[in-house]
């Protein structure tokens, strides 16, 4: 087994990144995936600017073909040399899984697998194939907590020779998270409009700094935990802008309760208070995120959270037979449970 936490990424690209030949990236952060796949590109040696050496794949190309990351991986470059094949919106697609499956007891030697992947689930077969796999790094991106965010601030400010003052980091903070390239290209253009000054301050934040947090369909999640209507709706209109599916939101909102309900049943066998459980069982929760759920865990007994589990399985059924009405059901559904939360 060879997973590397979110937090160990750093350390495993300076000393252990070189070993490995097949790579899996996965989490909610996509920005955070993708900045860290195309680091590990980077390091592999492979020019990346040429056709010849890099094979770009959608996970539905494999679908399509299925012995084609195979094919792609053993096939030799027109000019020689090292080969990367880049798999991007990977999930659980069999076809993708049974090649890696195969890769992984004998790995290329003249090629990189690089594999980016969603939010998968503990369990789930990708992950299952990757994390037993002595062979492939599996590498997991979870949301920035307040200490990489920090870092990312120090990091971006410190190269243009800016200080910060503490109210703009304040504020700064407050924008940023959800997703590691938003954040970053939010501070770089903070950086800019301030290079020449001295140091950044607050006015400057509220003036040039966009709302880098507010990309994550956490924000559609926790505005139905909150039973906040408004909120819901500014998040869902945002996420439609961005152009991210609706489904996604409604997965996250299914992977949330289904949390919930096995913190819930913790909470209610040995009587542990909802801090607690999120102690032990919600690490991976964003900082910013804890209060919401915890709150979540006070007021939704186990009854209530299994009753919006079918809902929301049942949403999911209907969304996949009627397409064309998958955005409407989605509000309306999350609608209907952002009201039980108010109520609660």
């Amino acid at each position: 087994m060879s997973e590397v936490k979110s937090h160990e990424f750093d350390s495993f690209l300076q000393k252990s990144a070189g070993l490995y030949r097949l790579f899996v990236l996965y989490g909610p952060d996509r920005g955070l995936v993708s900045e860290r796949a195309g680091a590990i590109a980077s390091l592999s040696g492979v020019p990346l600017d040429d056709p010849f050496s890099i094979t770009k794949l959608d996970a539905s190309d494999l679908q399509q073909s299925p012995g084609r990351l195979l094919d792609e991986v053993n096939s030799i470059g027109l000019f020689g040399g090292e080969k990367l094949v880049w798999v991007r919106g990977a999930a659980n697609e069999k076809a993708l899984v049974d090649a890696l499956q195969i890769l992984a007891g004998e790995p290329p030697t003249g090629s990189y697998v690089l594999v980016e992947a969603g939010d998968l689930k503990k369990g789930s077969a990708l992950r299952k194939v990757a994390e037993t796999a002595r062979s492939i790094a599996t590498i997991a991106c979870y949301s920035d907590d307040a200490r990489s965010l920090q870092a990312l601030i120090d990091k971006e400010l410190g190269e243009e020779k800016l200080g910060i003052t503490p109210a703009a980091r304040e504020r700064l903070m407050e924008a940023l998270g959800g997703d590691r390239l938003a954040s970053r290209n939010e501070v770089r253009k903070l950086a800019l409009y301030c290079r020449g000054k001295a140091t950044v301050d607050e006015s400057d934040v509220t003036d040039i700094v966009g709302d880098a947090s507010a990309i994550s369909v956490d924000d559609a999640v926790d505005a139905v935990l909150k039973g906040d209507l408004d909120g819901l709706l500014r998040a869902m209109q945002k996420i439609t802008m961005s152009k991210t599916p609706a489904f996604l939101v409604l997965q996250g909102c299914l992977r949330q309760f289904q949390q919930l309900d096995l913190m819930r049943a913790e909470m209610d066998s040995s009587r542990q208070q909802p801090g607690q459980v999120i102690a032990t069982m919600g690490r991976h929760l964003h900082f910013r995120r804890k209060p919401i759920i915890e709150a979540a865990l006070r007021h939704w007994s186990a009854p209530a959270i299994r009753r919006e589990l079918t809902r929301l399985q049942n949403t999911i059924f209907q969304s996949r037979t009627r397409q064309s009405l998958e955005e409407s059901m989605v509000l309306q559904n999350l609608m209907a449970i952002a009201v039980q939360s108010a109520r609660r």
